[in-house]
Parts: structure tokens; C-alpha cells; sequence
């Protein structure tokens, strides 16, 4: 099972969302000083609570691994992952670990930071494609999904391992035959890591995000 879910939460009502919220989410929420920050905290926060509570989990208690990857203590075949950018919050949920990453595509993007941080084969594809900076943007979304699907973040570097993208996309020496999925929404790219081959994403309206009266 698997469950990957966006909403823009450009228009969100921060006030209602601060109601709707954990403790710890507030924290996490008061820590911004830009309000389109605290939307996209709060809007993240809202769109996983939505999705577990699809699934009928209402009480859901959320630790942290030892690299930061949450995780939900008292559901041990429940898994999530959370991304945000620009406007777009980005949530999935499975029974099996799970990475996902979104990025607004900046097409004044520093290509150098593929020659220094990307595999040299990575890097080299990139800069021969018909449009380098949205090449980029593919690997950057597939890398950070594995990173997060790993549980090691950003401890783990993005040239240790090496991703190729064909018709098929895939990890490089890969022995748990993992599943990347990768897709374009309007200026944003979207990576999922994970066991599962994802034809679908769900949209909301982020008025679907507030509790119906």
C-alpha cells in the first residue's frame, strides 16, 4: 500500500491551521519567521493527519530516528514521509519505508553543484541534455528521496551512491530493487523512493485539509 498526496498551500489559513495542530508541530511552526514557512509547516503537518486518518489511525504517536527521520511508534506498518517547496507540501504514506522529495524548479540553478556533489556520470548527462537545469532537477528529487528513504538524510552523501535515469530509473548496484518515481507538477519536480511503482499522486484543495463541520 502506498498513498502520495500534494496540496498548494499558498492560501492556507494559518490561524485555522495552528488550531489544528500538535504541540510539537507548533514548535516546529513558530520556529519560522516568514509566513510562508509556517504554511508550509503547518500545510504538512495537515495533509499527513488527513492521510493516516483516511486510514483510520487518529492517534498517532510520533518519534524520531536517530538521523531525524520520523516515524510513528505506535503503528509499526505505517510509514511516512514528508517534502515541501515553494508552495507545495508533499506527503506519502505506506506499509513499507518510504523517501519523497519536491523542488520548484529554478532554472538560474548553479550546475556546478552537480560537477561537486553529483556521480561524474550523473553530472556529464546532465549537462548533455536538451535542458540541463530540468535534468537536474530530476536527479536532485531522486537522490533526496533515497537519502530520506534511508533514514540517513544528509548523512548520507549524494556521491555515494549513483543514480541512472532510462527508461527505466534506478539505483546503481541496487540489492533491494528498489522503485524510483519520478514526475513533472506545472514548475515542480517530484521523487518517490520506496517498494512500490507510484502511477498516481493525489491532489487536494487545502480547503480538504480542515476538519468538515
Amino acid at each position: 500500500m502506498i498513498k502520495i498526496a500534494y496540496c498548494n498551500v499558498e492560501s492556507l489559513d494559518l490561524k485555522k491551521a495552528y488550531k489544528l495542530v500538535s504541540q510539537n508541530r507548533k514548535e516546529k511552526i513558530d520556529f519560522y519567521r516568514f509566513e510562508k514557512d509556517k504554511k508550509l509547516s503547518a500545510g504538512a503537518y495537515l495533509l499527513l493527519k488527513k492521510l493516516l486518518e483516511e486510514e483510520d489511525i487518529t492517534k498517532p504517536a510520533f518519534k524520531t530516528e536517530k538521523y531525524g527521520k520520523a516515524y510513528i511508534s505506535n503503528y509499526d506498518n505505517i510509514h511516512f514521509n514528508l517534502s515541501h517547496s515553494d508552495r507545495i507540501v508533499l506527503c506519502a504514506i505506506s506499509d513499507m519505508a518510504v523517501g519523497v522529495d519536491v523542488e520548484y524548479i529554478d532554472t538560474e540553478i548553479d550546475l556546478n553543484i552537480a560537477q561537486h556533489y553529483f556521480y561524474n556520470s550523473e553530472y556529464e548527462t546532465i549537462m548533455k541534455s536538451e535542458n540541463p537545469s530540468d535534468e537536474f532537477f530530476n536527479y536532485w528529487v531522486l537522490k533526496e528521496s533515497y537519502m530520506k528513504y534511508t533514514g540517513l538524510g544528509m548523512n548520507l552523501e549524494l556521491d555515494n551512491f549513483e543514480i541512472i535515469i532510462k527508461d527505466k530509473i534506478r539505483l546503481k548496484n541496487d540489492n533491494e530493487n528498489l522503485k524510483f518515481n519520478l514526475f513533472d507538477i506545472e514548475n515542480y519536480k517530484i521523487g518517490i523512493v520506496g517498494n512500490y511503482d507510484v502511477h498516481d499522486l493525489i491532489e487536494y484543495d487545502v480547503e480538504e485539509l480542515y476538519p468538515k463541520v
